[in-house]
């Protein structure tokens, strides 16, 4: 009987133990839940304009400090909301240099800071659970020519890029591929036997001139530079090869979606990458020229449609330089010309924070003139892992709508104006809904 009873409250231990683990398992999964929930209400890096005063209402239970993250940062003031009345509660800093500025975001929250500069916002979760680092950079406002006219892009590649690796028969009957475990799809090929490599021709002719000698490539992989040797085999047609598709340029249209009034431009709202390998192209040389829409593809749910561009590519109709091909756009110098020629004045930037669901506007040029047409922004990801995508939005004008059934492939880079203020830029189409598309904010782009 004694061993019964004992077995019993060996029991209950264990059950109560049983208990305990599940109550603190809940409290992890509800937490990480939480965290999951919040962790993207907050970008993890905020831009705001030297000497405004610049409100944020993200309302997410996360408080922190803000810190100077040098000795000469200027003093930045911070209003705290503590409810939905008047009543205010004021930090700020004044003449003195404070340490740090205490905010909470579960409240609408007020910043200004008088100069250009950077500042460190380290918040927590319910002001006890580490949360995330935030980067805060204050900037000088912005004032960009909205564009949104067709554009004519011709890019040539720093080197040549391989794009395939492939085999073939050799004069002898065996099958063989040079270029395998040597090269790979995605290498840029700069250099052979120290000889700079400067197109697809050249370098066909360095590869017969070798006739199976040693030859060492200078290639870029995953953008580090290294050596590798290799040998061409001779085809059937006594034709020495390596067994690789290459590229050295590319061509398309696309949509220019600011001027800058010093005529720099920024363009697409993506970057170019080689349609084969999906690689962001490295660039060494870019061009823009002029361009007429001369047809439309539309759109239709699972298949995306296409403007259709004329272009001639003769200097006559150059009218820009490509500097940069990054992951948020081409970018480059335009001649004064488009600027003088631009139908739109300046209008501010809008930063990530300021961008509203709701009504919007784009302006591209599917009808031969850059025109304003109506869109709805519905979502707005501060912290989206795609820089790409930060902003979605849906096409409500009826015109635009019967003319390409939405977003369709040219219009990337047609700029996005949301009350008064550029916004972002067009940049993909929801393959499943044409009448959606992705942006990205004006101010990833105008990091450059």
């Amino acid at each position: 009987m004694g061993n019964s009873i004992y077995m019993t409250r060996q029991q209950q231990r264990r059950y109560r133990s049983f208990l305990w683990l599940l109550l603190l398992a809940g409290v992890a999964a509800l937490l990480f839940t939480v965290y999951v929930s919040y962790w993207d209400k907050i970008p993890s890096q905020i831009k705001i304009r030297a000497g405004v005063e610049q409100e944020f209402d993200f309302r997410v239970p996360v408080s922190g400090e803000i810190y100077r993250t040098s000795q000469e940062a200027a003093p930045v003031a911070a209003v705290t909301d503590v409810d939905m009345a008047d009543e205010e509660s004021y930090l700020q800093t004044h003449d003195e240099r404070a340490e740090s500025l205490h905010v909470d975001f579960a409240h609408t929250v007020k910043l200004k800071a008088n100069e250009i500069d950077t500042y460190q916002m380290d918040l927590k979760l319910f002001g006890v659970f580490p949360y995330k680092n935030v980067d805060i950079e204050v900037i000088q406002d912005k004032m960009l020519i909205p564009s949104g006219i067709p554009i004519g892009i011709y890019v040539k590649t720093d080197g040549v890029l391989v794009v395939g690796i492939g085999e073939f028969e050799s004069s002898e009957g065996d099958t063989i591929s040079p270029a395998r475990y040597v090269l790979q799809k995605g290498d840029y090929i700069l250099k052979s036997n120290g000889e700079t490599v400067e197109n697809k021709k050249q370098f066909i002719s360095m590869v017969e001139a070798s006739e199976g000698e040693d030859m060492v490539l200078t290639i870029r992989r995953n953008n580090e530079i290294t050596d590798v040797m290799i040998n061409a085999g001779k085809n059937r047609l006594e034709e020495w090869k390596l067994g690789i598709w290459i590229r050295d340029n590319a061509q398309g249209i696309g949509t220019m979606t600011y001027e800058g009034t010093d005529s720099t431009f920024g363009a697409l709202g993506h970057g170019i990458n080689d349609v084969d390998t999906s690689i962001l192209m490295n660039l060494e040389e870019g061009t823009l020229y002029k361009t007429e829409i001369v047809g439309i593809t539309r759109g239709t749910n699972g298949a995306p449609g296409e403007l259709t561009g004329y272009i001639e590519y003769d200097s006559d109709n150059v009218i820009g330089e490509i500097t940069e091909n990054t992951t948020e756009g081409i970018f480059g110098v335009c001649d004064e010309e488009v600027v003088a020629n631009s139908i739109y004045e300046p209008v501010p930037i809008a930063l990530k924070q300021e961008i509203e669901l709701g009504p919007a506007q784009i302006i591209c040029s599917v009808s031969g003139e850059p025109e304003f047409y109506d869109v709805e922004i519905v979502e707005v990801n501060l912290e989206h892992e795609n820089v790409n995508r930060g902003i979605v939005i849906r096409v409500v004008d009826e015109k635009l709508l019967m003319l390409t059934g939405g977003i369709i492939q040219g219009m990337s880079g047609s700029p996005i104006i949301q009350n008064g203020k550029l916004a972002g830029a067009v940049t993909h189409v929801l393959v499943n809904d044409s009448t959606k598309g992705y942006g990205i904010f004006i101010e990833e782009m105008l990091i450059h």
